[in-house]
């Protein structure tokens, strides 16, 4: 079976690592968001696409999921004690993957080539595609803040404003890197993982091509949330201010032309009912992953899961 996962954040890196622990690299290719990029300090930073290429290589902080563990902060002091910007926490080994990022644009590499090189010196043999080479930024209008970008909303002000709405600003004049699309038609089954869907998954969705390409597939996505609650980060607090009661049911409806199967927690039994009245293939398990065993035991159940849809989908 040949898998393309669509992920963001640290739960989607969770579930890509447990997939790459059971498919081999032809056989699961990774579609990441990169409408989180931004410059900071004059470099080019990719937080979700670092997230996922870290957790893959092994290097990711097991204490917060992003970053490298072993990290030091050096650089960061330094930057400080000279009065410039410190709000985003850059480690020196994280500064090395910016600079060297940085550097390569400079020199006209498309970002696509970049993280296979990247990839390649971190040993990540599964294949990882930004979803653009084109620069496509996340921009969240708020209540009480105006418009922000996302990592000014996200570190900067940590997730307090207010919500209003999303744009993803050059979407409509980006397209995929050469290769992504190819994996999607060639896919038996693609998995949105349990990314926040409004800044996650959405940006990659906003790209031309990609919505077309899935239109065709099974798809099946993971619930980011538990009981009403985000399992890391601000997607419940969203959906709340965008007037939608938070629960699975509000993150099947979101995908909803989209899905053929549906992965949610089975705390969230309650809303089973609802998801099957919409024809979607449900699957309640425990998605909560606490470690690497949870990961892959996770993701095989997500494969077996994809799996029988496809057989009750021919």
């Amino acid at each position: 079976m040949k898998v393309v996962a669509l992920a963001g954040g640290v739960g989607g890196a969770k579930l890509v690592h447990g997939l790459a622990a059971l498919l081999a690299p032809g056989e699961l290719s990774i579609i990441v968001n990169t409408g989180d990029d931004f410059e900071y300090c004059g470099l080019r930073i990719s937080p979700d696409l670092d997230t996922v290429c870290y957790t893959l290589a092994g290097l990711a902080n097991p204490e917060t999921g992003w970053g490298q563990h072993d990290e030091s902060w050096t650089v960061l002091e330094a930057i400080k004690n000279l009065g410039g910007p410190d709000w985003f926490r850059l480690g020196d080994k994280d500064l090395a993957t910016h600079l060297v990022r940085t550097d390569q644009l400079a020199k006209g590499l498309p970002l696509s080539a970049i993280t296979q090189g990247l990839c390649r010196q971190w040993g990540v043999e599964h294949p990882v595609f930004p979803m653009s080479d084109d620069p496509v930024r996340t921009i969240v209008h708020t209540a009480d803040h105006g418009s922000l970008g996302f990592q000014q909303y996200f570190v900067q002000h940590a997730c307090q404003p207010v919500v209003r709405s999303f744009e993803f600003a050059g979407a409509d004049q980006s397209a995929p890197p050469p290769g992504a699309l190819e994996q999607i038609n060639e896919a038996d089954l693609v998995i949105f993982t349990p990314s926040n869907p409004w800044v996650s998954i959405d940006p990659i969705l906003a790209v031309p091509g990609y919505r077309n390409a899935l239109e065709n597939k099974v798809v099946i996505a993971v619930s980011p949330l538990v009981q009403g609650q985000a399992l890391k980060g601000p997607a419940a607090k969203m959906y709340r201010e965008l007037g939608i009661q938070p629960g699975a049911s509000a993150v099947a409806n979101h995908y909803l032309d989209l899905l053929t199967g549906f992965v949610f927690d089975q705390q969230d039994e309650e809303e089973l009912e609802k998801i099957q009245r919409w024809r979607i293939i449900p699957l309640l398990t425990n998605i909560i992953m606490k470690d690497e065993q949870d990961r892959v035991r996770f993701a095989e159940e997500v494969l077996n899961f994809g799996e029988s849809v496809l057989d009750r989908s021919h």
